[in-house]
């Protein structure tokens, strides 16, 4: 069974070393450890039951706790595959920044580098607006340009 673990954003790495070195040390019926890509907060962890699960994650820093329904390979299959299929930003699409140095700020797409996941934008609302560089999972599309 899978079960998804909710753990402090921006620490999923950290957390995953964390139990990683505790399922080394024991034999607690844990069989793998997943930090999905594109799933910020959240691990994926299959074991051979809850309470295997539960004995992991317990007093661990960054943990949150875990959703209280598992999942199997079907239903974990289909979650990974829709988180997979990021939103395509396109060239003079208007962005805005949820996260990083321009958290709240809009922008209007000038290039796209599929490759390095990066975009470059010119700040909107600003007095000089300057080509700016920077990864494409920061931002979120509010606009779509009219591809007529």
């Amino acid at each position: 069974m899978y079960f998804i673990i909710r753990v402090t954003a921006s620490q999923e790495k950290i957390t995953a070393d964390v139990l990683q070195n505790k399922i080394s040390k024991t034999s607690s019926g844990i069989y793998s450890l997943v930090m999905p890509y594109g799933m910020r907060g959240y691990l994926v962890i299959e074991a051979e039951n809850e309470i295997a699960c539960r004995d992991l994650i317990l007093n661990e820093p960054h943990v949150k706790g875990m959703l209280s329904k598992p999942l199997d390979a079907a239903e974990l299959e289909k979650m990974l595959a829709s988180k997979q299929a990021i939103q395509e930003i396109g060239v003079s699409d208007i962005i805005e920044f949820f996260a990083g140095p321009f958290k709240g700020y809009k922008a209007k797409v000038m290039k796209v580098d599929s490759a390095k996941d990066e975009i470059t934008v010119e700040l909107m609302d600003v007095a000089v607006p300057i080509p700016v560089t920077t990864k494409s999972n920061l931002a979120r599309i509010i606009e779509r340009a009219n591809k007529g």
